[in-house]
């Protein structure tokens, strides 16, 4: 039997840089913004109900698509699949109309 030809080579150093979090989101004003939603609405997501989880503060409208940043009415607390699950579904409305 013959020995492999092709060596392995190692990924590490394709990998992408950690996510930043955007300034914005560890300002003063957002995070006391979150206290109190989570003081008046629990810290459980809104979709889903699950608790126990980390809880994200999610714009409705997101900035991007001119929502309020400080607006409570504007933010719905969302567990991280539900808040991934909306985002993809935001950037995909935002993709197709961009490309009509």
């Amino acid at each position: 039997m013959l020995a492999p030809r092709l060596a392995t080579v190692s990924t590490a150093i394709a990998a992408p840089p950690p996510k930043l979090a955007e300034p914005f989101y560890v300002s003063a004003p957002w995070k006391a913004l979150m206290s109190a939603i989570r003081r008046e609405r629990g810290d459980r997501c809104q979709d889903c109900g699950r608790s126990g989880v980390r809880i994200f503060g999610d714009h409705i409208v997101e900035l991007k698509d001119g929502g309020a940043k400080l607006d409570p009415r504007n933010i719905f607390l969302r567990c991280g699949s539900c808040h991934s699950k909306k985002t993809a579904v935001e950037r995909a409305k935002r993709t197709a109309i961009k490309y009509s």
